[in-house]
């Protein structure tokens, strides 16, 4: 296995259990977490698809729920699975020249771009989403453009909890980086 960030495990035995690691270990726990309990969300999904062509294409009674279910769904498992994919090093990253660093100026660049970038994004994310979460459960929001006007305040509370996760897990990708520059690779 390649030494990436995120990608060694923690019970490796050139790396003893410290306060950095146990900490990083709960954080991990976090995302890991809530990103298998959220990878279920794709079973209802499946569910209201397949329900749907089946009435539609054998029964010819389309239903007027299943698109919107299918579009809420989709868009709460992706983004709630946002902190897991972070956790597991999955996100698109240029490597051109980053595979090419050390591994520990590999981190010094990753602390820098949370520092300087993520924090800052992922809280200013959180700062608005949340604003915009409580005024649509304020209003009892409900989509205008569906024919039968489900609410939407639940899927849109999903955003600042995004955001959140991304956070706790964004503090675990800083430890990550300080342990990978004190020791000068990735755990």
């Amino acid at each position: 296995m390649a030494d990436t960030p995120g990608s060694g495990p923690a019970s490796r035995p050139d790396y003893p259990q410290t306060v950095l690691r146990t900490w990083i270990d709960r954080l991990d726990k976090v995302g890991i977490w809530t990103g298998k309990l959220f990878a279920w969300l794709i079973i209802p999904m499946v569910g209201a698809l397949v329900y749907e062509v089946i009435v539609r294409y054998f029964f010819e009674a389309p239903t007027m729920w299943a698109y919107d279910m299918t579009f809420m769904l989709y868009g709460t498992h992706f983004m709630l699975g946002a902190a897991f994919t972070l956790q597991k090093g999955a996100h698109i990253r240029t490597d051109f020249f980053y595979r090419l660093w050390s591994q520990r100026t590999q981190a010094v660049v990753d602390l820098s771009i949370y520092l300087i970038c993520y924090f800052p994004g992922v809280g200013f994310f959180l700062f608005v989403s949340t604003e915009y979460a409580l005024k649509s459960w304020e209003q009892s929001e409900r989509i205008v453009t569906s024919p039968w006007l489900p609410i939407v305040y639940p899927f849109k509370t999903v955003i600042p909890l995004t955001a959140a996760l991304l956070l706790v897990q964004g503090v675990s990708e800083v430890l990550k980086c300080i342990e990978a520059i004190k020791r000068g690779r990735w755990a």
